[in-house]
Protein backbone atom coordinates (compact mmCIF):
# COMPACT_ATOMS: atom_id res chain seq x y z
CA UNK A 1 0.00 0.00 0.00
CA UNK A 2 1.39 3.26 -0.53
CA UNK A 3 1.57 6.67 1.81
CA UNK A 4 0.66 9.66 0.01
CA UNK A 5 2.10 12.67 1.92
CA UNK A 6 -0.31 14.93 3.47
CA UNK A 7 -1.03 17.69 2.00
CA UNK A 8 -1.19 20.97 4.43
CA UNK A 9 -3.55 23.71 3.66
CA UNK A 10 -1.96 27.39 2.95
CA UNK A 11 -0.36 29.66 5.86
CA UNK A 12 -1.87 32.87 5.86
CA UNK A 13 1.49 34.43 7.29
CA UNK A 14 2.25 38.30 8.12
CA UNK A 15 5.01 38.04 4.93
CA UNK A 16 2.27 36.46 2.56
CA UNK A 17 0.06 39.22 3.14
CA UNK A 18 2.85 41.40 2.39
CA UNK A 19 3.45 40.06 -0.65
CA UNK A 20 -0.02 40.08 -1.67
CA UNK A 21 -0.35 43.69 -1.01
CA UNK A 22 3.14 44.40 -3.03
CA UNK A 23 1.37 42.17 -6.01
CA UNK A 24 -1.99 43.84 -5.99
CA UNK A 25 -1.03 47.35 -5.21
CA UNK A 26 0.00 48.52 -8.54
CA UNK A 27 -3.36 47.06 -10.23
CA UNK A 28 -5.70 49.43 -7.53
CA UNK A 29 -3.14 52.10 -8.55
CA UNK A 30 -3.89 51.47 -12.31
CA UNK A 31 -7.68 50.08 -12.12
CA UNK A 32 -8.70 53.67 -10.25
CA UNK A 33 -8.29 55.94 -12.99
CA UNK A 34 -10.20 58.76 -11.08
CA UNK A 35 -7.32 59.70 -9.32
CA UNK A 36 -4.69 60.29 -11.80
CA UNK A 37 -7.64 61.17 -15.06
CA UNK A 38 -5.80 64.96 -14.96
CA UNK A 39 -2.88 66.61 -16.70
CA UNK A 40 -1.56 68.78 -13.96
CA UNK A 41 0.60 68.56 -12.30
CA UNK A 42 2.76 68.39 -15.41
CA UNK A 43 6.65 66.62 -15.46
CA UNK A 44 8.84 68.22 -17.85
CA UNK A 45 6.33 69.20 -19.90
CA UNK A 46 4.35 65.00 -19.92
CA UNK A 47 0.90 65.48 -18.54
CA UNK A 48 0.20 63.72 -15.20
CA UNK A 49 -1.71 60.99 -16.73
CA UNK A 50 1.05 59.97 -18.85
CA UNK A 51 4.02 59.83 -15.87
CA UNK A 52 2.07 58.72 -13.27
CA UNK A 53 1.47 55.46 -15.39
CA UNK A 54 5.47 55.56 -16.30
CA UNK A 55 6.10 55.97 -12.28
CA UNK A 56 4.02 52.94 -12.03
CA UNK A 57 5.67 50.95 -13.99
CA UNK A 58 8.74 51.25 -12.25
CA UNK A 59 7.34 50.80 -8.52
CA UNK A 60 5.53 47.93 -10.11
CA UNK A 61 8.99 46.40 -11.12
CA UNK A 62 10.39 46.97 -7.71
CA UNK A 63 7.10 45.72 -5.45
CA UNK A 64 7.31 42.36 -7.51
CA UNK A 65 10.65 41.81 -7.16
CA UNK A 66 10.57 42.57 -3.44
CA UNK A 67 7.40 40.05 -3.30
CA UNK A 68 9.26 37.37 -5.37
CA UNK A 69 12.10 37.80 -2.42
CA UNK A 70 10.41 37.48 0.39
CA UNK A 71 8.54 34.25 -1.68
CA UNK A 72 11.79 32.97 -1.64
CA UNK A 73 12.81 33.18 2.07
CA UNK A 74 9.26 32.01 2.74
CA UNK A 75 9.81 28.88 0.87
CA UNK A 76 13.04 28.21 2.37
CA UNK A 77 12.52 28.73 5.81
CA UNK A 78 9.08 26.70 5.11
CA UNK A 79 11.05 23.48 3.86
CA UNK A 80 13.66 23.90 6.92
CA UNK A 81 11.13 23.73 9.05
CA UNK A 82 10.13 20.94 7.43
CA UNK A 83 13.15 18.96 7.96
CA UNK A 84 13.95 20.15 11.45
Amino acid sequence: MSVEPEEKPPIVTPVRVVIALCLVAPFVAMLWVGSYAKVDPTFIGIPFFYWYQMLWVLISTALTMIAYKLWQRDQRARKGGEQA
